[in-house]
This record gives C-alpha cells, structure tokens and sequence, in this order.
C-alpha cells in the first residue's frame, strides 16, 4: 500500500476518533434527560476505534495515536521511515476533527471552551483534581496496557480478526478508569486536537499528554517483543 494512502487513512481515522469520542464528550455527556455520562463517553471513544480498525485496519493498520504508532515501532511491527509521517497525519486529523466538532458545539448559543472542550488535563484541570504525578502514572501505566493489547491481538498467533474488537473494548475501559483522572488521553493526537482550540491551560499541560503516552507505548513495545517470542 503506498505511504500516500496510509497517511489518508490514518488523518480519516484520527478524525472519526476524535471527532466521535471527544464529540461524545461536549455534545451528548450532560444533555438534559438524556447525556450519556462517563458510560457513555468511555464506550463512544472504544466505539472509534473498532469501526476504523474494520475500516482502515488493512489500509493503514489503524494507529490513529502516535504512541501506538511508536509502541508499534519499538516492538519491531513498523518501520522507522514512516513514523515521523504517520504522527504528523494523526495529528493533523485530530485537529481537524477536532475543528468540525468545534463548529458544531458553537452553534449552541452559550456555547464556550471553558469548559475544558474535553481537553486533557491535571491539578484543578484534572476532572476529579488528581496531581500532575497521579496524571502521570496514570497516563503511562494505562498506554502500556493499551499497547500490549493491541501487540498481542495483533499478534500473528492471536485469534484471527477479533482484534479490532479486543482493542476497542480495552480503550472504553481505559476511560472508564481514567476520565476522572486526566479526562484520558492515552493519545497525543486526541489531546493536541481539542487543545488548540481552548488554548491556555489545555496547551501549556499538554506536554505530560505527549510524554507520558509515549513512554508507556515504548516500554510495552519493549516488553511484548520479549514476552511474545517463542525461544
């Protein structure tokens, strides 16, 4: 598949994740009679990801994180030469989605970023005022188990096609743990997104939501490449 196409992929696929998780999140969470509450974010955001792995998994390998993308390089499952292109996509996409969600939550008269615009965060921006060192535990511990989930069901020996399934039922439970704590990022992407457009605070802490995801995602590819050889 060319590079070309696989960066296509992974900006759709970011965009969706970002776009239906963190729109889960500012439109659907507190509507009157209806929001769907932590419950309902946390499914919503493992949602995402299951439908693109369907739909772009064998496109792109449906990363839509950039700590995958490097949990993934460091358990020898991607190349080098094309990290740097497939973070930048991601990015790029969930800027965008988080964009069109922007235009869609300011057409509601009160609408303002004040409210965090379901941005990432810790201290008094943490959803339950977890400290910066709980956010960053948090954060790395629950990267690594994402990735060992995703490097063993993807594992050549795992049960074949169920992965896109395991994946996003690890990612819903992921923020049933840690909504109150960070909001949960577990990936860069998703927090850099919704943080250019609420500024401020969401960008100067946005630092722990790019370090602490990818140390996590690194250590667990280190890890499962010893755990899954067979020698």
């Amino acid at each position: 598949m060319p590079l070309s196409k696989k960066l296509v992929a992974e900006f759709f696929g970011t965009f969706w994740l970002v776009l239906g998780g963190c729109g889960s999140a500012v439109l659907a969470a507190a509507f009157p009679d209806v929001g769907i509450g932590l419950l309902g974010v946390s499914l919503a955001f493992g949602l995402t990801v299951l439908t693109m792995a369907f739909a772009i998994g064998h496109i792109s390998g449906c990363h839509l994180n950039p700590a995958v993308s490097v949990g993934l390089w460091m358990g020898g499952r991607f190349p080098a030469s094309e990290l740097l292109p497939y973070i930048g996509a991601q990015v790029i996409g969930g800027i965008a989605g988080a964009g069109i969600l922007y235009v869609i939550a300011s057409g509601q008269a009160d609408f303002t970023t004040a409210a965090g615009f379901a941005s990432n965060g810790f201290g008094e921006h943490s959803p339950g005022g977890y400290s910066l060192t709980a956010a960053l535990v948090c954060e790395i511990v629950m990267t690594f188990m994402f990735l060992m989930v995703i490097l063993g069901s993807t594992d050549k020996r795992a049960p074949a096609g169920l992965a896109p399934i395991a994946i996003g039922l690890c990612l819903t439970l992921i923020h049933l743990i840690s909504i109150p704590v960070t909001n949960t990022s577990v990936n860069p992407a998703r927090s850099t997104g919704v943080a250019v457009f609420v500024g401020d605070w969401a960008t100067a802490q946005l630092w722990l939501f790019w370090v602490a995801p990818i140390v996590g995602a690194a250590i667990a590819g280190v890890v499962y490449n010893w755990l899954g050889k067979e020698d």
